[in-house]
């Protein structure tokens, strides 16, 4: 196939389209920067255009004249996500969702919207009806539903709630396909597997069905303890407290607070580890009474009633990524890894800080795993070399440590480095050119691949 850019283009004319060059640049970019691996593959790569429809029929329209022309298409919402799932790695149409940004609909237990709109949007729409969205990511204020649905795991709410892709935490799909005519399917139930979390590499979402759940004014906080093997047990221990409602249980090992947290840092010893919760006002009796139990608890903010000179802002903004955001504000040789705790999960914390020290800071977040509440950590890691990276994380799986690798822009290697059938199958229907965010899915691609080094798409360039 040789793509058609200035006919698809032309034939587009009539619908917002963007192709000044510097705000194309823009458009073409994510938070991939967040890995210098990644920086160093994907810093050149730029859309031909960027397209932003108003509604669903100029979707399909965008759809249908791209595949006439087989230019090829990438979807994306505001750009927060880190792992270059919304770059466009040969060039083409950005499709940009920002104008499809409507709350359709608000009913007892969910929402039904359009995919641009975003997070805090959204939440505030439902908290009109005292309803609030179950999970979000650090980037609430910024980034879009849509975003969050298509190259989100959880976040926010998750130590209640699970993962994005858990059964109930998404209740209906609407999807365009990529075909001669394009076609709108309505997914639920296990058909929603085949585009959640796919990096719109097999069909666009153009509204979603989502579960809600009671609002409250969530008290932030922050707890201090010098003993970080303390600091974590209380995180997972109150995490498991089933009368105490929390949204977030984060832990941040000592330096981080110190290092990386401005507003934070005065209020906050030498060597002491850092604990940011988001608690329910009517379980923060139980919340007071739970941490007077633990030796070394330390709490010195709660959003409802501080008298810190600086308002820190939202606790929320301070864990999942955000924590990798500040750090890099702060040292841009800080990079993380994502690692799931399960099992011996304080035994493999223990060793990886024995293994790594301040090299490897750990941050934990709790999350329910069908179940248990089990830790992700965020680890800040002080980045060398790649070499050195990827040794930091053969030695995390050598340990039964699970890495879902940040620093891959695939949906398999940023995962458990094995195909989705159900996703592939559905490419293969959807979008029998393989135009959408071509790329990111290697099992398209390339079939064989053994995962042994990074994914390098050879048809990856800037446009031209």
């Amino acid at each position: 196939m040789q793509p058609n850019v200035a006919a698809a283009r032309d034939a587009l004319k009539h619908l917002e389209i963007d192709e000044n060059p510097v705000s194309v640049k823009a458009k073409s970019r994510d938070f991939f920067w967040y890995s210098p691996v990644l920086k160093a593959r994907l810093d050149h790569l730029v859309a031909d255009f960027v397209v932003a429809p108003k509604s669903e029929a100029e979707v399909i329209e965008v759809l249908r004249v791209c595949h006439a022309h087989d230019v090829p298409v990438t979807v994306r919402g505001a750009g927060t996500g880190n792992y270059g799932q919304a770059m466009p790695l040969s060039g083409g149409c950005i499709l940009h969702l920002k104008n499809l940004y409507r709350v359709k609909a608000v009913h007892p237990g969910r929402v039904i919207c359009e995919p641009g709109v975003l997070l805090k949007d959204l939440d505030a729409a439902c908290n009109e009806t005292g309803q609030e969205i179950r999970m979000y990511s650090s980037t609430w204020a910024t980034a879009t539903i849509g975003g969050f649905i298509a190259g989100g795991s959880g976040g926010i709410g998750s130590v209640r709630w699970g993962s994005l892709r858990d059964l109930g935490n998404i209740i209906r799909l609407r999807v365009v396909t990529m075909e001669e005519e394009p076609r709108v399917l309505e997914f639920r139930g296990e058909e929603l597997a085949r585009v959640s979390h796919a990096y719109g590499t097999n069909g666009i979402i153009t509204e979603l069905e989502m579960p809600l759940a009671p609002a409250y004014d969530w008290v932030g906080i922050f707890v201090a303890m010098k003993d970080f093997d303390a600091a974590a047990r209380y995180a997972f221990d109150l995490a498991n407290e089933d009368g105490i409602l929390v949204k977030l249980v984060s832990v941040f090992e000592a330096p981080t607070a110190q290092a990386y947290f401005q507003r934070v840092k005065p209020h906050v010893e030498d060597g002491e580890h850092l604990i940011g919760l988001m608690v329910a006002p009517h379980a923060m009796d139980a919340f007071e009474v739970f941490t007077a139990r633990r030796e070394g608890a330390r709490m010195i903010y709660r959003s409802d009633a501080h008298d810190w000179p600086r308002d820190p802002g939202p606790v929320f903004e301070y864990g999942w990524n955000h924590t990798t955001l500040r750090a890099l504000k702060v040292d841009p040789a800080i990079t993380y890894l994502q690692v799931l705790y399960t099992g011996d999960i304080f035994g493999k914390i223990a060793r990886m800080r024995a293994l790594f020290g301040e090299e490897v800071l750990q941050h934990l977040e709790a999350i329910r795993d069908h179940g248990q509440t089990v830790f992700a950590s965020l680890s800040l890691v002080k980045f060398t070399t790649e070499e050195r990276l990827e040794e930091i994380v053969r030695l995390h799986e050598d340990h039964d440590c699970f890495v879902f690798n940040p620093h891959r822009y695939t949906l398999e290697e940023g995962g458990r480095q094995h195909r989705d059938e159900v996703q592939l199958a559905f490419k293969r229907e959807a979008d029998p050119k393989g135009l959408l965010n071509p790329g990111k899915m290697i099992s398209w691609d390339d079939p064989g691949f053994d995962y042994a080094e990074i994914y390098r798409y050879p048809k990856m360039k800037a446009a031209e």
